[in-house]
């Protein structure tokens, strides 16, 4: 019974891009030039953590261990080791982002390989949508769909540990014992969204402590250095980007969400006091607030007001904005800054993209007035790759990043950047549902398609797509010729120092030279040739699959202190204490009331 008390019920997978990334040798390139993670995208979704504290709630055991940052940290962590001597009742991983399709389902096998008997589950937007081929690999056993799983979850794995039948829990695509796949509806899309913190930053502290590791459960590899929080205001959303996975059209289309649901705005305030006390790093308040309406805005920027938050908010805009909002902003927190994906100067192709659709007068607008109301840092990200565009077209937009820093006077708080759309089209989007009408070429279908495309070695025949107007290699060499002439425009306006701007350029320059390395090799005909001439190239291919494009530093904002007070962080110490020792009665209490019996979870 003691050991049933203390036995991990779900350990939750994170895996890396691709399994063997630490042999094989991979150009990704500036596939994650703009995002915290590494190309090993070691960064877990966020949801992960709420499902653990309903389940904890409930008085299981879960456990997170981030896989792909201890392989990216630790060359000697041996994953096949570590798995072998877990026994939890299940395995969990998260298929969220596409680009884990092939380590997830690698490191899947493996558990299933010295554990047979005990479940794999998988959830996510990209398992949701390719549920019925992923729950055909021998190694996955569910698949739970949507978008907010917590509930689907719970009972699982209450009928998991009681084997009980799994026929009429929502959202859940799995197997019976002949092996045939069982789709149940997905029928489970709440509305709201306020019954669980999202991210969970609670569960993630508790669980340090609990599990006796650190480094199972950070988020990012510099994270301990620059430990920024997020912080989940919708699931679902009201734009219709094309080439986005999370768009409205998505939404629907893989999660059966006809509309937004949002956390109220007192939740949010909530969170936002927990993490004040867990120290003083920037908010990243995810999606637009305004989606929500006025009101909404009205009321969690009036409540924010009386908490007197010091933390950084990093706000994100889908449209512009005016004084009116940005007043409001200024009033209630003592720093914001902002993101704004722009994707191209070009307005009709923003039209036809669904973000940003308006003139460049009002992006403009936007900037002066957000400035005007001290606006730190103001985000600008442009793409490659999106529908329509030309060559030229990549090329123009550093022009437009130089008008833009003409007329706000080099103002150092304009921060550009430029990045591929890569490595994949979003299943479940527009531009991947009807190529022809945004004008792309789709070499990836299936998952295994994807799959397997992660397994070439440079970014450019990763890439899943082209477009009429560019090929991937147009796509390839119109990104680094642009991040080129971006990376002159900043040191030209005093944005970033010589030495910067010179390790920069050497660089690109230095990651062009190597994708055309790579480019020969793979028409070599022997294998075994092909395979020495690629390690040859591992070591300068993996000095350069990070920070590329930009600076390391310069998607950052300054922290004074990274963690709170030891007052305040005695206190939540304290009260996580308090809530493991009465999750552990809880499941004393469980325990003692029912002995689980072996199960057939294929029932």
């Amino acid at each position: 019974m003691i050991k049933d008390l203390f036995r991990r019920d779900m350990v939750f997978i994170h895996a890396p891009s691709v399994y063997d990334f630490r042999k094989d040798t991979i150009m990704f390139g500036p596939i994650s030039d703009v995002v915290p993670s590494s190309p090993t995208f070691e960064m877990y979704p966020i949801g992960i953590t709420s499902i653990a504290e309903t389940l904890e709630q409930e008085g299981f055991n879960v456990q997170i261990i981030n896989m792909a940052y201890r392989m990216l940290t630790d060359r000697s962590y041996d994953v096949e080791k570590v798995i072998a001597k877990m026994n939890p009742r299940s395995f969990a991983f998260d298929l969220h982002w596409l680009p884990h399709c092939h380590g997830s389902i690698e490191i899947a096998k493996i558990c299933k390989k010295y554990h047979p008997d005990i479940p794999i589950i998988f959830g996510g937007l990209s398992a949701s949508y390719y549920h019925e081929e992923l729950i055909r690999y021998p190694c996955v056993d569910f698949v739970v769909r949507g978008d907010s799983t917590e509930e689907p979850v719970r009972q699982l794995m209450w009928a998991i540990r009681n084997g009980s039948s799994f026929a009429s829990i929502p959202n859940l695509t799995w197997k019976k014992p002949d092996g045939s796949v069982v789709v149940n509806p997905l029928t489970h899309v709440p509305e709201n969204i306020d019954y669980v913190s999202i991210p969970c930053y609670h569960y993630v502290v508790r669980s340090v402590f609990k599990y006796g590791s650190l480094a199972n459960t950070v988020p990012y590899t510099d994270w301990l250095k620059y430990p920024i929080t997020a912080l989940l205001t919708a699931r679902g959303c009201t734009q219709n980007c094309s080439i986005c996975g999370g768009s409205r059209f998505a939404y629907k289309n893989i999660c059966n969400r006809e509309k937004p649901a949002y956390r109220s705005p007192q939740s949010l305030v909530n969170d936002i006091k927990q993490i004040q006390k867990l120290g003083r790093a920037p908010i990243f308040v995810l999606h637009d607030l305004r989606q929500a309406g006025p009101q909404y805005v009205d009321e969690f920027f009036s409540l924010l007001k009386q908490e007197n938050i010091k933390n950084e908010l990093v706000i994100e805009l889908f449209y512009p904005a005016g004084d009116d909002y940005f007043a409001k902003i200024a009033d209630a927190v003592p720093k914001f800054s902002l993101e704004m994906t722009l994707e191209t100067h070009i307005e009709s192709i923003r039209k036809l993209n669904g973000k940003f659709a308006c003139s460049n007068e009002e992006v403009e607008n936007t900037i002066a007035s957000a400035f005007k109301f001290g606006c730190r840092k103001i985000d600008i990200f442009f793409m490659s790759g999106i529908p329509t565009q030309t060559y030229q077209d990549v090329i123009g937009s550093i022009d437009y990043c130089r008008h833009l820093l003409e007329k706000f006077n080099g103002d150092k708080r304009l921060a550009l950047f430029i990045a591929p759309l890569a490595p994949f089209l979003d299943p479940g989007c527009l531009a991947f549902e009807q190529p022809e009408k945004y004008g792309y070429k789709k070499f990836c279908h299936t998952l295994e398609d994807h799959r397997q495309a992660l397994l070439q070695p440079s970014w450019k025949h990763i890439l899943s797509f082209e477009t009429e107007t560019m090929t991937r290699d147009d796509i390839v060499r119109s990104t680094y010729e642009a991040a080129l002439k971006l990376n002159r425009l900043k040191y030209e306006f005093n944005l970033i120092d010589r030495e910067l701007f010179e390790q920069i350029d050497f660089r690109i320059r230095a990651a062009q030279q190597v994708m055309d390395e790579i480019d020969e090799i793979i028409t070599i005909e022997n294998s075994k040739e092909k395979e020495e001439r690629l390690a040859e190239l591992k070591q300068k291919v993996e000095q350069l699959n990070r920070h590329t494009i930009c600076g390391k530093d310069e998607l950052k904002w300054p922290i004074s202190e990274r963690y709170g007070s030891v007052f305040s962080l005695t206190g939540v110490f304290m009260k996580l204490f308090v809530t493991e020792m009465r999750l552990l009665w809880k499941r004393f209490k469980i325990n003692l009331a029912e002995r689980p019996t072996k199960q057939n979870y294929n029932v």
